[in-house]
């Protein structure tokens, strides 16, 4: 699948984007070794989410689907999930697989978690090698990828404290999930704080823990109870529409109850360090995580340099950061992003081939990247199978001179269902093609 992208003039109205995928992971995850039934609204039916979902019911978990956004889930307690009729294919969902690997490494019961190209291509021994230390029993391929083929642990899981190289939401929500099981406290140290939603859930369905910036620990042997959740909209895809208004003077648009949980909110800061004009409005707090309304009206940016923390709380908004530092005035570095290289893609690389593409100055280096602002020709682009790249290029057609053509398209739906339709709606004239053009 490809998009065509005829240049645009503002993005204008008011939307309201799908379900945080994050917090959707986790609400099914959660839900289906508690006891109880948890009604879950807002569900983001994304592919990714879906893949987790479908894992469990493989696993014996009943789930209804009131609607496309709205599930409510039976949990059969920690130790009520069964043996998979054979691998669970998690796709696309770096997600799934490592927070899987946390919660399934104590089961009764072998299991072997894989996916699609892309995924068994992603670093893993990130999340076995700290469950190993808890006696985990977990191979991987002989480069550390997937697929992941987990044993019944030999004498239980073992608590651990233990100091993440990198911060990392993945790493200590495997390692928090695995707790669980363990005997002992087990506690997660990281070098600065991650997002932090798998801490907010876990106390959500009744699991003491105690968690601040940089540090997270738990006892094991707690029993889930189930509860209802309220999924707030995901800011990681409210982000491409607000780089979109923002880098474009005469754009006016309200993204309404997007989730602003402060470990997640870099995106905010940074378009404000790029001197866009940004309102939060109706701020309030629902099923625990923090929410409000985003208004962003279009201007001229300026470039800035981005480093430090602000850059891990806006990881996977970065690909947006790179067109809002083309449309910019100046030289915008980024530093500190070195995460980026082991995403869907490595997506310095891919989103400064993209920006190349089009005429814009753009320098890698180990940890981010060098761009310098400029005016964007068309062309056509590839987004590596990499669901934020093409959909951050589709934005960046709001500041090109010609249409651009982005190639390999088709996980966009694995994260943001509607995508297309939605951002036609406030003003891009996006088009999705079926036939790649030929190359030479």
């Amino acid at each position: 699948m490809d998009y065509l992208c005829q240049p645009a003039r503002t993005l204008r109205g008011c939307l309201r984007v799908p379900g945080d995928k994050s917090i959707s992971h986790r609400a099914v995850m959660l839900a289906a070794i508690a006891d109880g039934s948890s009604h879950i609204r807002g569900f983001l039916p994304g592919e990714d989410c879906l893949a987790t979902l479908r894992a469990f019911t493989g696993m014996g978990v009943e789930a209804e689907r009131l609607s496309d956004t709205e599930l409510r889930i039976h949990g059969v307690g920690r130790y009520g999930l069964k043996p998979p009729a054979g691998p669970i294919d998690l796709g696309n969902s770096g997600t799934s697989m490592r927070l899987l690997a946390g919660l399934l490494c104590a089961q009764p019961f072998a299991i072997t978690l894989t996916g699609d190209a892309s995924l068994t291509r992603r670093p893993m021994r990130r999340v076995t090698e700290p469950l190993g230390q808890m006696g985990a029993r977990i191979t991987t391929s002989e480069t550390g990828t997937a697929p992941l083929t987990l044993q019944p642990a030999d004498a239980g899981l073992r608590a651990i404290r233990y100091h993440s190289p990198v911060a990392s939401a993945q790493i200590k929500s495997a390692v928090l999930l695995a707790g669980l099981y363990a005997e002992g406290r087990t506690e997660l140290v990281e070098p600065e704080a991650s997002r932090d939603h798998s801490e907010r859930m876990l106390r959500a369905f009744g699991v003491e823990l105690e968690a601040h910036a940089g540090f997270a620990a738990l006892e094991g042997g707690q029993e889930l109870r189930a509860v209802d959740i309220d999924v707030p909209s995901d800011i990681s895809s409210a982000a491409f529409f607000l780089v979109g208004a923002a880098v474009t003077p005469g754009s006016e648009l309200t993204l309404q109850n997007v989730g602003l949980n402060p470990t997640r909110t870099g995106i905010i800061d940074i378009l404000r360090t790029l001197k866009a004009d940004i309102e939060i409005a109706n701020e309030r707090t629902v099923g625990g995580e923090p929410v409000g309304d985003i208004r962003v009206r279009g201007g001229e940016l300026k470039a800035a340099t981005i480093s430090g923390s602000v850059v891990g709380r806006a990881i996977d908004e970065m690909p947006a950061v790179f067109v809002a530092a083309a449309c910019a005035t100046g030289e915008t570095i980024i530093r500190d992003a070195a995460e980026l290289r082991v995403k869907e893609s490595d997506r310095i690389q891919s989103m400064v081939d993209a920006l190349r593409a089009l005429g814009i100055s753009a320098v890698p280096e180990a940890d981010g990247a060098r761009i310098l602002g400029g005016r964007m020709h068309g062309g056509v682009v590839d987004a590596c199978d990499d669901h934020r790249v093409a959909m951050s290029m589709a934005i960046a057609s709001l500041r090109a001179e010609q249409p651009i053509r982005i190639r390999h398209c088709d996980n966009v739906q694995t994260s943001f269902p509607g995508f297309v339709e939605m951002a036609n709606a406030v003003g891009l004239e996006l088009r999705v093609l079926n036939e790649r053009p030929e190359v030479a």
